[in-house]
């Protein structure tokens, strides 16, 4: 197995312990809010709480995907002011050789 395939595979694991997770916390959250409801049968009981799960879950791929979108424009920003940074830098270490160089040569010429 590659690095790459290994990488999915830890990816797909984690996203469907997410998914099972937020699938735990909704139907938790379902079965409050119909503990509360005691005038319910056990027929809207248990619609109320699939309905609840569902939409719980969808909410839960909302923000997730909200965070994913914003966690790649972070991303692109951070490289575009690395990228910046770095040149930058370079075009400073290029100069700095320069100072040295002439001034070496300056020395030469006058020693």
């Amino acid at each position: 197995m590659s690095g790459d395939d290994g990488r999915t595979l830890v990816q797909e694991i984690e996203g469907h312990l997410l998914l099972a997770a937020a699938r735990a916390e909704g139907r938790a959250a379902a079965a409050r809010l119909a503990a509360r409801l005691g005038w319910l049968t056990d027929t809207q009981r248990d619609d109320l709480e699939r309905q609840f799960e569902a939409e719980y879950l969808a909410l839960a791929r909302t923000s997730w995907r909200r965070t994913a979108r914003r966690a790649e424009e972070l991303r692109l920003a951070y490289e575009s002011r690395y990228r910046s940074l770095r040149l930058r830098l370079a075009a400073w270490g290029v100069l700095g050789c320069a100072l040295v160089a002439a001034t070496g040569l300056l020395v030469l010429a006058a020693g």
